[in-house]
């Protein structure tokens, strides 16, 4: 006996569609709206390992929180002088930027009435140690990333192939890496 999942009127690819556009009308509507404030807050525990919180932030004029917080443990395999409690940040950095590309590509497939069947993709980033040891003066973050993807869905591959192309358009952790942003360091000491 199989089960077959209902899902209310407007869902398609798990994207409540109906949301999706009283979203962009509101945002039309209000630009205001628009303006988020997202927020990490991370504590060293020892040597390199910390453990981030992610819980609060500010959207559509107000404070919020997420229904829940997320903890996640951040350090450096034994080999980079860790005790791999967790992915480096720079791994961090890779999952970032394919969740936020498979995000998009979800919103824009389920808003172009195309379903998917499966998104997958691996992110690949390359980098020269030389640099953050200070051995050579070379880049210290990544110095080339790639990320391939494989997209099936009730669309033409040319249609597929758009929507990828839309999501990473208007990726803001694409837009990030590719154009950098501004970061300002402010330390208070004890």
């Amino acid at each position: 006996m199989t089960t077959e999942t209902v899902r209310p009127q407007g869902h398609r690819n798990g994207v409540d569609t109906a949301t999706l556009f009283a979203t962009l009308d509101a945002v039309r509507e209000m630009p205001a709206a628009a303006q988020f404030e997202f927020r990490a807050h991370n504590e060293w525990i020892e040597g390199t390992h910390s453990l981030s919180r992610i819980h609060d932030f500010f959207g559509v004029g107000e404070e919020r929180t997420h229904e829940r917080e997320f903890v996640f443990d951040a350090d450096h395999p034994a080999v980079l002088v860790g005790r791999d409690h967790g992915p480096t940040p720079v791994e961090f950095l890779l999952h970032a930027l394919a969740a936020c590309l498979t995000a998009g590509i979800a919103n824009i497939a389920s808003a172009r009435k195309v379903t998917l069947t499966e998104v997958r993709s691996t992110v690949r980033g390359s980098i020269d140690l030389n640099g953050i040891l200070g051995l050579q003066d070379v880049r210290n973050g990544y110095q080339h990333v790639t990320v391939a993807f494989l997209v099936k869905g009730d669309a033409p591959a040319e249609v597929l192939r758009e929507i990828v192309e839309q999501s990473r358009s208007r990726s803001a952790v694409y837009d990030v890496l590719a154009n950098g942003v501004k970061v300002d360091l402010e330390v208070d000491v004890a």
